[in-house]
């Protein structure tokens, strides 16, 4: 059994696609033969990634508009995550490269070791299917799901609540400031966050920046535009 079968608990039925999965392309270019590398695998892996990724957020994250729902994707897709996946598998070791390439640091490069995680995928795909690929990628994601699931907002919390609030109406929440102290190396500021005469959350910060994040994560924690009666729309007719 190959050393990296043992780590990620799967044996290949065809040790051959293990062995291409592995094989970087500069080993051709390098030795001027023609060899298998990993990039198909790797353009295959991707979008069973893709796939794997998408079906576990739908059914996960069902509050979540599209637009959300596409970032925590980016985020769990991302060269950094699936960099991160194949440090945690030593991935880098296994793989069979030009001696150019090796020393000039390819083991460890981001790009490397994410193409060849990508082509690790596409190999289990072919050779054991879909049910074993997916099992394997939720696995590896793990830790990276948990962490979505106990912080599902991203860094952008003001533009969160705009998407989240305009998939319900055209308008945006507008920000005002409430009161702003201290001297001018120290100020505080206060704000509200309000949409159609709502007043959705308050915020403080040393900025008003910071202070309208603040009030974004405070409405979205609270959410009021699900438990407050929006005004009536005026209808105004002129008089005849």
């Amino acid at each position: 059994m190959h050393p990296l079968e043992q780590r990620i608990g799967y044996k290949f039925r065809n040790p051959l696609l293990l062995a291409e999965a592995l094989t970087h392309p500069s080993l051709g270019h390098e030795t001027q033969q023609r060899h298998f590398d990993n990039q198909r695998l790797e353009f295959l892996g991707d979008a069973i990634l893709q796939l794997v990724i998408t079906e576990y957020l739908f059914g996960h994250f069902g509050d979540q508009p599209e637009g959300q729902l596409t970032k925590l994707r980016s985020r769990l897709v991302s060269r950094d995550a699936l960099k991160a996946h194949a440090a945690a598998l030593d991935l880098g070791q296994f793989l069979l490269m030009g001696r150019g390439e090796e020393a000039s640091g390819g083991r460890a490069r981001v790009s490397t070791l994410a193409d060849a995680f990508e082509a690790l995928l596409g190999a289990i795909y072919l050779d054991g299917g879909l049910e074993k690929t997916r099992k394997f990628i939720l696995a590896q994601a793990q830790q990276d799901l948990a962490q979505l699931a106990e912080e599902p907002v991203d860094i952008n919390p003001k533009g969160y609540l705009q998407e989240l609030l305009q998939s319900i109406s055209p308008r945006s929440p507008v920000y005002e400031v409430l009161s702003q102290t201290g001297p001018e190396h120290d100020k505080r500021f206060v704000v509200q966050a309000v949409w159609e005469g709502i007043v959705l959350g308050k915020g403080r910060g040393r900025s008003k920046k910071q202070a309208e994040t603040a009030a974004a994560e405070e409405a979205m924690e609270l959410k009021r535009w699900k438990k407050a009666k929006r005004p009536a729309k005026i209808d105004k007719k002129k008089k005849s």
